[in-house]
């Protein structure tokens, strides 16, 4: 079970979506995970990832004390995985998110020969999932699935709110906050990769995925822009 299982979509929609947890069992081997756990964020980092996090201290990109109203105009929106990595003191859950299969398919192959002796997690769709476990010679342990939204469904917010939001899987971007960025995008007050980089501030655990977002955002423009025509 991880607090990813419940993102909004479709297979197709997490094509560009894996994330990969790591996480000891408490009172059995987490005494001596922490170094194992800065080891695969180290490993993680080597592959390119678009968010790094721990559910500690959140991800790459993340919230300021220092802050001014016009901080927002000219803050660096570069993630910071170093400061992920530097900044874990204490075992938890630790997260890698990358948005292409094939960086996804050789960090779990190489996760597997270090043998760091604890619990992975992969959280994309099934189909995915299999193919990183095939690609690093291991069978699927289990799955998890999620029977997604029952009851009034027709007061949801918009698929593309849904998708946003649900990328926080403590559910710490609103809806509320991911249709505002959704209209600033199609208003053009913001590009999507300054939105989803307020969003994914907002992401206590790192497990957001900002090239998810982004893509999800321009097809939310390109949808308005169908629909006015």
């Amino acid at each position: 079970m991880t607090n990813t299982l419940h993102r909004f979509g479709d297979a197709d929609s997490f094509r560009d979506d894996y994330v990969i947890f790591a996480i000891a069992s408490k009172g059995a081997n987490d005494g001596d995970s922490l170094p194992k756990l800065r080891r695969f964020l180290q490993i993680a980092a080597e592959y390119h990832p678009v968010n790094l996090g721990d559910a500690r201290h959140g991800g790459a990109l993340r919230p300021s004390k220092e802050m001014n109203p016009m901080a927002h105009w000219n803050r660096d929106n570069k993630p910071d995985f170093q400061a992920v990595i530097d900044g874990l003191d204490t075992p938890t859950t630790c997260a890698a998110v990358f948005d292409n299969k094939v960086a996804a398919e050789d960090f779990v192959k190489r996760i597997r020969e270090e043998d760091l002796g604890m619990s992975i997690n992969i959280s994309t769709s099934i189909d995915g999932a299999d193919q990183c476990c095939h690609h690093a010679g291991i069978p699927r342990h289990s799955v998890g699935y999620s029977l997604g939204f029952e009851g009034a469904t027709e007061k949801l917010p918009s698929s593309q709110v849904m998708m946003l939001s649900t990328m926080c899987g403590h559910g710490m971007v609103s809806h509320s906050l991911a249709k505002k960025m959704v209209d600033w995008v199609k208003e053009g007050r913001r590009t999507p990769e300054e939105a989803v980089c307020y969003m994914a501030r907002f992401c206590s655990c790192g497990v957001f995925n900002p090239a998810r977002a982004a893509r999800v955002l321009k097809m939310a423009v390109n949808q308005e822009s169908a629909n006015a025509k």
